[in-house]
């Protein structure tokens, strides 16, 4: 179980808790929780019974104050096969190893059971929790215990939580005014398939195009494939045969639309330019370049490891501001 602060907020289960419940000193309860012979095995029994009720989580982190024992970070990423997440679990085990870290890294394959999944093991595993979950915060709360709690490209609203935010807003806009200063007046925009909501970078590109008075409605979901992207891409030209330019709610999603429109025989960007989201490393590499709202992947994991870093050790979290990376638009061959 998980007790509960004044303010309602669960409070992490200290080893005092379970001294109390087993009726035991703070000292006996060390000496069971690692194996030590100085107590009997009844007494040590009924420590490992408390504690298991309580659902006590030994801090590493605590007791690297004294041993040096190594603090462990779970990072937790929905989906490594996209090098998006794999360049920002990059940057945050980079930022990690400098400290002398390990980092444990949970992929949730973008799937709700896995991310309740790794929620249910990671509070004996780690430390502190770092990445991207879609579950409620209240689940968050539960599972987490009371160990820091970072969050990326996720506003948070519990008060031990913190949250690094991404701000595409003006990238976005200035990739629909570069497009629309080249002569595109039918813009379409390749979404994330499968969310109820429109996405936030759907809002951005919404905004954008409205301000132009371009028709902001030529949207299309895609998977989050460069397979995805191409589907897409044939999807929306059989709605809209007449887009000539497409933005997309990332960079992998546009590398299969570049793909694509050569099998359609469409040049890139004569006939159809394309600008991504993300800025990956990969998209320089395709033909033509890939023009992108990019952000700094560096950035953002490093950013996340510092501010787990703080709220581990007390000292003064980064401010609001500081916990932001903006994205900018990035101009390639592709438009």
């Amino acid at each position: 179980m998980v007790s509960s602060s004044v303010s309602g907020e669960p409070r992490k289960v200290t080893i005092h808790d379970v001294a109390r419940s087993a009726g035991v000193s703070r000292q006996t309860v060390s000496r069971a929780l690692n194996d030590k012979d100085e107590i009997d095995g009844s007494t040590k029994q009924r420590v490992l019974d408390a504690a298991r009720a309580l659902g006590y989580r030994p801090s590493r982190f605590a007791r690297g104050l004294v041993r040096q024992d190594t603090t462990t970070i779970g990072l937790v990423i929905p989906d490594l096969l996209n090098p998006f997440f794999t360049e920002v679990a990059a940057a945050a085990l980079e930022a990690a190893r400098a400290r002398g870290w390990h980092v444990v890294v949970y992929d949730t394959a973008d799937r709700a059971e896995e991310e309740r999944g790794t929620l249910q093991v990671i509070s004996s595993q780690v430390d502190a929790v770092v990445g991207y979950f879609s579950c409620p915060e209240d689940e968050l709360q539960l599972f987490t215990r009371g160990m820091p709690v970072v969050l990326i490209g996720r506003e948070h609203h519990t008060a031990r939580f913190s949250s690094i935010r991404i701000d595409g807003e003006e990238g976005v806009h200035a990739a629909v005014a570069h497009l629309v200063a080249a002569g595109h007046t039918r813009i379409g925009m390749l979404d994330h398939h499968g969310r109820v909501d429109p996405s936030i970078r759907r809002e951005w590109f919404t905004t954008a195009a409205v301000s132009h008075g371009i028709d902001a409605d030529v949207v299309v979901g895609a998977d989050q494939s460069a397979d995805g992207g191409g589907a897409a891409l044939r999807a929306l030209l059989y709605a809209h045969p007449d887009v000539t330019a497409v933005f997309t709610f990332n960079d992998i999603i546009a590398i299969g639309v570049l793909r694509e429109a050569r099998r359609l025989g469409r040049s890139v960007p004569q006939d159809l330019a394309v600008i991504g989201f993300d800025g990956l490393q990969l998209g320089a590499l395709v033909e033509p370049p890939l023009a992108s709202v990019a952000l700094d992947t560096r950035k953002l994991g490093a950013l996340a490891i510092e501010q787990v870093a703080r709220l581990l050790t007390g000292a003064d979290p980064l401010a609001e501001d500081d916990l932001v990376v903006r994205a900018e638009l990035r101009l390639a061959g592709s438009a």
